[in-house]
């Protein structure tokens, strides 16, 4: 079944006969609809108005990740399943579709990540960014415009920032609690 922390009437909803499957630390915002095959980790948080629709797939949301407000993640039948790693901050008003997101990852406000993208650890996407299908953000690299195309290596204060702000909205979403 479904553990965690969900505000108010938050919807964890059953497809095919699944139902998301939450961590007791995670939060879940009240206007959050969960779908189907979901899985949400330790310390994880789903901010409102997100929508995390795995009926053709399967997402997994992994420990101390954030999908702020307003983002919505989905999965392909072709494509395959959105897996977002630990301590991942994806920013609001997101697009990400069957794509995979490794630990430490940054996506900035108002990306859209498209089928079989790849952000490894420790990269970050610029706000406003289109991922096209298929490319490789390498870690340690930061990534920006539309489409989005390699910028430069992240600096030592950037690198440490990744995991500062999957740390501060562990913090934050222990305020809602």
């Amino acid at each position: 079944m479904y553990g965690g922390y969900v505000v108010g009437n938050a919807s964890l909803v059953s497809y095919m006969g699944v139902l998301p499957s939450v961590d007791s630390t995670a939060f879940v915002a009240d206007n959050a609809r969960l779908i189907g095959r979901v899985a949400v980790g330790k310390n994880a948080s789903i901010w409102f108005c997100s929508v995390l629709r795995g009926d053709v797939g399967k997402i997994v949301v992994g420990e101390g990740s954030n999908i702020q407000d307003n983002t919505v993640v989905h999965t392909d039948q072709e494509y395959g399943d959105t897996e977002i790693g630990k301590f991942v901050t994806v920013g609001h008003g997101c697009i990400l579709h069957a794509c995979s997101l490794m630990d430490k990852t940054f996506v900035g406000m108002g990306c859209v990540i498209m089928d079989r993208a790849l952000m490894e650890e420790c990269s970050m996407l610029a706000a406003g960014s289109l991922l096209t299908r298929g490319k490789v953000v390498k870690s340690g690299e930061l990534w920006g415009g539309r489409p989005a195309k390699y910028m430069r290596m992240l600096s030592d204060q950037e690198l440490a920032y990744l995991q500062q702000s999957a740390d501060g909205y562990i913090e934050l979403s222990r305020s809602y609690l």
